[in-house]
């Protein structure tokens, strides 16, 4: 894991100082497209060991529409910039500042909102012993989440029964059988995706 903690902070470090141009060029984007409101978008998850913490993204949603815990695609909050920053992962790229922090890594479990990670019982609370990733095998399996939401009659139905038992399981998995290769096989495939 210590091997796991330098190229965080390197990595991260790296992607902040090379991205600085991209981060400008999206903050003033997003304030001519979408100018009432933030830049970023804060909030907060559940991390590692259960600690909260103030997660950033870039805001792609209309101010006062982060209600829900799910989006759909198509979803009337999200603006048209925001679907841009959306389908290119783009609206993640301030997560680089929580894994500088040390409040995330680069590959592990998303991050929870608190109701969710409440969820965790048992064996399964296991999964807070991680810090928390802006990529991670569960992602990589749900890239194209907001479209399969979409396509079920009851969004948050099919993610509290379907979608979020799988990922635990599939964090589980990670958990017990994680490599400094396998975050860079994760980490490759996140960056060569497809994205639809």
């Amino acid at each position: 894991m210590v091997s796991k903690f330098f190229f965080d902070k390197v990595m991260s470090a790296a992607g902040i100082i090379v991205l600085l141009p991209v981060f400008c060029v999206i903050a003033i984007l997003i304030k001519i497209k979408m100018p009432d409101g933030p830049v970023l978008f804060r909030q907060q998850r559940v991390g590692k060991n259960g600690r909260p913490f103030i997660m950033y993204k870039f805001r792609s949603m209309s101010v006062n529409q982060h209600d829900s815990h799910i989006t759909v695609a198509g979803d009337s909050r999200v603006t048209p910039f925001g679907v841009f920053l959306r389908r290119y992962k783009l609206d993640e790229l301030p997560e680089l500042w929580n894994v500088l922090k040390g409040d995330m890594s680069l590959v592990g479990p998303r991050p929870d909102v608190p109701g969710y990670a409440d969820k965790l019982t048992g064996e399964n609370r296991k999964i807070l012993q991680l810090k928390p990733g802006i990529t991670g095998p569960s992602t990589l399996k749900y890239a194209n989440e907001e479209k399969l939401l979409a396509s079920v009659s009851d969004p948050v139905r099919y993610n509290e029964e379907v979608i979020f038992p799988d990922k635990v399981k599939i964090n589980l998995d990670y958990l017990e059988n994680y490599s400094f290769l396998l975050d860079l096989k994760i980490l490759l495939k996140t960056i060569f995706r497809k994205n639809y």
